[in-house]
């Protein structure tokens, strides 16, 4: 697997910077950091396979910035680490951008601590509520205020930031609706900064996609998670997502395709290389590869240019693989 990188050395490989438009036409996608490691490695094949012909710009500014972006119209595809959302549906409406919704792959949001952290081996639900929950702000700031059997000890919490998908989905799966979350922790649309903050301190407690977890095991540990009181405690897998048990925190991400850009092909091209390729690189970014069957209906859609959404414009969680083939179908 790749090393992720800092955004600034991956924009620059993938093309952030945006190359003169006489030199090749060029891709624009942006949104979610989630999402942007597959993207990145579909990026990078895609332009190796086109010779210079396209170029591929990757931006990361959060799946809600990536969807502020897309519904105006700046950009051809956005990343997104959850559906798009009611509102953003409607400011698509407003300026008559349509879209096609393609699921890609599934991840499963990790729960991550430092590896020194003697005392945390499984957390439930209802733990991890009472630690992000709005009435948490100022009040509970010590392990032992959580459990009394951890330490008295300071709570240092990172997670994803206001405009990023995996805030929205971890709070509606955690706290019971999305975006309702304490404010005062250290927050950040990039995965990156929420990886090194997690490794340097041992009372730390973050939340990012398993991809960046994976890509740091000698620097994180990560939580099963206990989702009903008596409940087994699961811990984040490829096979733990596949089998339905990693709940709530199991997720589909997606790219959302605009039908106007579908009209060019450099678009046209990446988006089928990426419903073909696509398996392969999310697997190698560890994260858990769709049923072939997906990306045959994906390719279909993009034929069809099937525009629409199999979601009800929120931030639904505990949707898992054989649910998400089902809409796929019926929509």
């Amino acid at each position: 697997m790749k090393q992720l990188k800092s955004i600034a050395v991956a924009a620059a490989l993938v093309g952030v910077t945006a190359a003169p438009a006489a030199l090749a036409d060029i891709v624009k996608i942006d949104g979610s950091s989630t999402v942007f490691p597959v993207t990145e490695a579909v990026a990078e094949e895609f332009q190796k396979s086109v010779k210079g012909k396209y170029k591929v710009t990757v931006g990361i500014s959060g799946t809600g910035g990536g969807f502020k972006k897309f519904c105006r119209g700046d950009i051809d595809i956005a990343d997104a680490s959850r559906p798009i959302l009611t509102k953003e549906m409607e400011e698509c409406r407003k300026s008559g951008i349509t879209y096609v919704e393609l699921p890609v792959a599934f991840d499963a949001l990790t729960v991550m601590v430092n590896p020194k952290n003697a005392f945390i081996k499984s957390m439930t639900v209802a733990e991890l509520k009472k630690i992000w929950e709005p009435g948490a702000q100022g009040t509970i700031t010590k392990w032992n205020q959580v459990n009394p059997e951890w330490p008295d000890a300071p709570l240092k919490l990172f997670g994803a930031g206001a405009d990023s998908g995996t805030f929205d989905y971890f709070t509606e799966a955690i706290v019971g609706k999305a975006k309702s979350s304490r404010g005062d922790f250290t927050a950040s649309e990039d995965d990156n900064v929420l990886v090194q903050g997690v490794s340097r301190d041992v009372n730390a407690l973050g939340f990012f996609g398993y991809a960046y977890y994976a890509e740091n095991t000698d620097k994180l540990k990560a939580v099963a998670i206990v989702e009903k009181a008596g409940g087994p405690a699961v811990l984040p897998s490829e096979k733990t997502v596949l089998d339905g048990t990693y709940q709530p925190l199991s997720r589909p991400i997606f790219i959302y395709v605009s039908a106007k850009s579908l009209q060019k092909p450099e678009v046209k091209q990446f988006v089928e290389y990426y419903l073909t390729h696509g398996p392969k690189l999310a697997k190698e970014v560890k994260y858990v590869a769709l049923p072939p069957a997906a990306y045959k209906i994906g390719m279909q859609r993009v034929a069809d240019v099937e525009t629409g959404t199999a979601f009800g414009g929120i931030a639904e969680v505990g949707v898992k693989i054989d649910e998400l083939l089902a809409r796929a179908l019926k929509q």
